[in-house]
């Protein structure tokens, strides 16, 4: 494996590099208001796998994040060093998100990797790896007291 850093000229997979970084662009602009972005990143037949969900297609994905990003009031991500292999990138994230019904809006921060495979210039797979409970269970106003407590009896 080697990290991403140069284009290989005449490598079939010289796109790569560039199609990481509008990836990251991507998810640093992405809200409910620029869907339409998505088609720069992502191949029309995509397969999205994250631990809330399972889509096919970029219709569905649209859908997805459309209903995924009603609520969002605020996220960014800061992306750690990928590593690609070919055409499949692994590219660790800390995600920082403010949402209108988790944590009372204030700001939650999710540790997660994405595993993307790209083909002619576009991401056609991507899976997502997080913690869902520690995205949304312990965030939520009734379990994520629940939850705390049952972990403060249990430390």
């Amino acid at each position: 494996m080697t990290i991403a850093s140069t284009i290989e000229v005449g490598s079939q997979y010289a796109a790569t590099p560039h199609v990481v970084n509008r990836f990251r662009e991507l998810f640093n602009t992405l809200d409910k208001g620029n869907l339409n972005k998505l088609a720069g990143v992502y191949a029309e037949h995509i397969h999205f796998k994250d631990p809330l969900s399972e889509v096919r297609g970029l219709e569905e994905l649209t859908r997805y994040f459309a209903g995924s990003y009603q609520n969002v009031i605020a996220s960014h991500f800061v992306f750690g060093q990928e590593v690609v292999d070919e055409g499949t990138v692994t590219l660790p994230w800390t995600m920082y998100l403010r949402h209108k019904r988790i944590n009372g809006g204030r700001e939650i921060q999710v540790e997660g990797i994405s595993h993307l495979h790209i083909d002619c210039g576009k991401v056609n797979y991507h899976r997502d790896y997080f913690d869902a409970g520690q995205m949304l269970y312990e965030n939520l106003p009734l379990l994520g007291g629940i939850i705390r407590k049952i972990k403060e009896h249990a430390g």
